[in-house]
């Protein structure tokens, strides 16, 4: 399961700092029962909108923004019990201001709700292009 980066993918991930936006493709399995070390109860659901909530103003001040989501209905490539709870696409205007955020004190409060209510996630980098004629454009 993967719910956090290393620190050589997070160092490699700042030394790829080419100007412009970048696009986080963001796939979440929550946990049916959160798990915080101190106890307190929720659903992986509760958890992971507090920490929606939580960083909101944090992505909002560093220049980010939701650009898409969407709810995942089918596998029809992949592996078929790979299920993915939430879907979607966080924009920040460089790689600068997501390493911004993770270092930020009210972002890594609200980590702690991520790291409770998640159970598996992918964490894709990419690099918004202009939509094609075809998918290879």
């Amino acid at each position: 399961m993967h719910i956090g980066f290393t620190k050589e993918g997070f160092e490699a991930f700042k030394a790829d700092d080419r100007p412009g936006p970048i696009h986080m493709l963001n796939l979440v399995r929550l946990r049916d029962k959160a798990e915080y070390e101190d106890g307190r109860t929720a659903t992986g659901a509760e958890a992971y909108a507090a920490y929606g909530r939580e960083s909101q103003p944090v992505l909002e001040r560093l220049g980010g923004r939701i650009v898409w989501r969407g709810r995942m209905e089918h596998m029809l490539i992949g592996p078929q019990d790979e299920k993915w709870d939430l879907c979607f696409i966080a924009e920040y205007p460089s790689v600068q201001a997501f390493v911004d955020m993770i270092y930020d004190k009210e972002y890594r409060k609200a980590m702690l709700h991520r790291q409770a209510g998640c159970s598996d996630s992918r964490l894709i980098r990419m690099e918004p292009l202009d939509a094609g004629g075809n998918f290879a454009e």
